[in-house]
Formats: structure tokens, C-alpha cells, sequence
């Protein structure tokens, strides 16, 4: 199950952190944040790397995020993001609201979503609803849970759940394709960590190879990079 909020009186958000690489979408938010809850401060960020940065320096209790990142794909972000600050509202504001994602991005860890050009009046009726402890979900949304089909995805979402930070960032650049030698000289650090990694990766998604490990992130929309790196570690 998705984190959630479960108090009996109505939460008072005090700091607010929008994580979007539109300055206009950035700045727009943040006046209506402003304009429906009594926030001390509303911050905003453009990847997540400077949102994970923002959380552990100043910390944040209700977070609204995009789902497509210059940084990350897909629920990546999400998934660490809600590593990072397990007792924060966070509220998906994406275009790709199609029914099995807002499903996939409530297991991964969200408490509410809304399409991303939704009227104020929406972005509000979430606001309230997260503060009282409920689960917001756009309007015409129908559950595709509970059918063989969707066995997959979640279960997917379920195992990144449990990689750590470093190890979803080595997951991702294996989806872009790349070599162990690569990723080591990107994130700075040996070729030999590198290789610990994978084994732990693959490990925790119960798959034997590279291949196999990013079809388990396409699964669950961590990337939609075709991989086109070696087979081992």
C-alpha cells in the first residue's frame, strides 16, 4: 500500500515544494499554493537532484510533482522522493493521467493526482483532501486494479521500491544503455562499486541480468530508454 495520510483533524501544511522544469508552471502553482493553504514558504525546484537537496536542507510536508523530469522518467522520481520524506502529502501533477499510471503512482507512494492543467479550483479540492487524510484522484478515474494484466506494473513499482538512492540513479543510466565503465565515471565513484551495485539491483528485482532488469523498470515506467549495454555486470 502507498504511504497515506491518516490523522483525525485536518493536517496544516507549512512548507510547500513544487518540482517542475516549468518556470511558468513553477510560478503559477506557487500562487495558487498561496492562495489555498497558509504555507510559510513555497519553494520550487526544476529536477529532482535540486527537490532532494531542497528536502533534506529545509524539509517539506506537502510536495506537488511532475512525473517527467530532465532527471528521471516515469515514477523513478516519485519513488525516491518518497524515500526521502516518508511523511510528506505528495501530489502528482502530470499530463500522462491516464488510469494505470495515477494506479501505478498511488503504489509508488503518491497521495493524490491531478492533470497537470487542471483549473485552481482542482488543485484546491486536492489540497483539502490531502489535508484531511484522503487520497485525491481526478474525476472520471476508474480503478484498473485487481486484473491479471496489472499484476505486472505494480508488482514492478513494488520491487524499486526497494532500491536505495544510488542504486535507482545506476538503474537509470543502465536504461540509457550505459557500460558499468560509464556509469563509474558519471557518478564519480569505482568501477568496482559499480558492479556491487548491479548485483544488488538485480537482486532486489529478482532478475538475472541487465536486460531483464530494465524491462522491470519499463514495467513500472521507471524509463522508457531501450537499453543497449552488455548483457553482465
Amino acid at each position: 500500500m502507498s504511504p497515506a495520510l491518516r490523522q483525525a483533524e485536518p493536517t496544516q501544511f507549512t512548507k510547500a515544494l513544487v518540482v517542475d522544469d516549468h518556470p511558468l508552471f513553477c510560478d503559477a502553482l506557487t500562487l495558487t499554493l498561496t492562495s489555498i493553504g497558509e504555507f510559510d514558504s513555497v519553494a520550487t525546484a526544476g529536477t529532482l537532484q535540486e527537490a532532494l537537496d531542497r528536502v533534506e536542507t529545509h524539509g517539506a510536508d506537502f510536495i506537488v510533482l511532475d512525473l517527467n523530469l530532465p532527471d528521471v522518467n516515469g515514477l523513478d522520481g516519485l519513488v525516491r522522493l518518497r524515500k526521502a520524506v516518508p511523511d510528506a502529502a505528495i501530489l502528482i501533477a502530470s499530463s500522462m493521467a491516464d488510469n494505470r499510471m495515477i494506479s501505478h503512482a498511488l503504489k509508488a507512494g503518491a497521495n493524490g493526482f491531478v492533470p497537470k492543467h487542471s483549473q485552481r479550483a482542482v488543485f484546491s479540492r486536492a489540497y483539502g483532501a490531502m489535508a484531511g487524510g484522503e487520497t485525491f484522484l481526478p474525476e472520471g478515474y476508474i480503478d484498473p486494479e485487481g486484473g491479471p494484466s496489472d499484476a505486472g506494473p505494480l508488482d514492478a513499482v513494488e520491487r524499486l521500491a526497494t532500491l536505495t538512492n544510488q542504486q535507482s540513479r545506476i538503474l537509470s543510466l543502465i536504461c540509457e544503455g550505459k557500460l558499468n565503465k560509464q556509469i563509474a565515471y558519471e557518478l564519480s565513484i569505482a568501477e568496482t562499486t559499480v558492479k556491487a551495485h548491479v548485483t544488488a539491483i538485480m537482486r532486489k528485482l529478482g532478475v538475472h541480468s541487465r536486460t531483464q532488469a530494465v524491462l522491470i523498470a519499463q514495467k513500472a515506467s521507471f524509463s522508457q530508454v531501450l537499453p543497449t549495454g552488455e548483457e553482465a555486470q
